[in-house]
């Protein structure tokens, strides 16, 4: 009897290992997530000159710019909006991402800005219908993901809230894209003047009906640090991040 405990036990104990079904699921799946690697498509938008390179190089420690020509402020004011793509692969911890930034030089630097957001959001749109036929074809294995998952929109520090630009971008896109507005080159303002100016962009952006980004809830089951963190990136996002 004792044997035949010890050889079932055995045999129950190589089962377990060799099992695969619906319980090993979210593991295989993180795995082969791991293995693989993930696509981000950030876009950065704003007008000229509020650090939105600067920022992309902090955030990821690469030059995306390096080949940029800069221009006069007589080319920036007759310059078109264009849609640039940067890409560069990171790796960390043995996590492969692909990271593309899609630039928007030329935006809101024009005397008319009437519409300047148009191209923009003709090209997330493209990028939308692209995924849609890719997912409906037959060869989905191998689908390139160039949604933009992330706006970052730098607002100037210079004005006292959202000008009618910032306002028509953002109410354009903001059911389209995931829009993090970010207050540029804060330093430059004392700290009353951020807090004033955060306080009056909040309450232009809940007058205008404009959705930004909300970090979604924690599983209850997350440590503590993580659940504090979570709370922290909430807080900061109800008053507008800065840069």
């Amino acid at each position: 009897r004792m044997g035949g405990r010890r050889l079932f036990s055995r045999l129950a104990g190589d089962i377990d290992k060799q099992y695969v079904g619906f319980a090993t699921l979210p593991n295989q799946v993180h795995r082969k997530s791991v293995k693989k690697g993930f696509d981000f498509t950030l876009m950065v938008a704003g007008e000229s000159g509020l650090g939105k390179s600067t920022l992309v190089h902090s955030l990821f420690l690469t030059d995306l710019y390096k080949d940029r020509k800069l221009l006069s402020a007589e080319e920036r004011i007759s310059q078109t909006v264009e849609i640039l793509k940067h890409t560069v692969d990171i790796e960390e911890k043995g996590v492969k991402l692909k990271l593309t930034i899609v630039d928007t030089p030329g935006f809101g630097d024009a005397v008319n800005n009437t519409e300047c957001w148009k191209p923009i959001t003709d090209y997330v749109d493209q990028q939308f219908e692209q995924y849609f036929r890719d997912e409906s074809g037959l060869n989905r294995k191998n689908i390139q993901d160039n949604r933009v998952h992330c706006c970052l929109y730098f607002i100037s520090p210079f004005g006292h809230g959202l000008r009618p630009v910032d306002v028509g971008f953002m109410k354009a896109l903001h059911e389209k894209v995931n829009i993090v507005p970010l207050i540029a080159k804060a330093d430059c303002l004392v700290p009353s003047e951020i807090r004033k100016l955060k306080e009056r962009i909040r309450e232009e952006i809940d007058k205008f009906g404009i959705h930004v980004y909300q970090f979604p809830e924690c599983d209850s089951d997350e440590d503590e640090d993580f659940k504090q963190q979570d709370r922290e990136l909430k807080w900061r996002t109800r008053r507008t991040a800065t840069s």
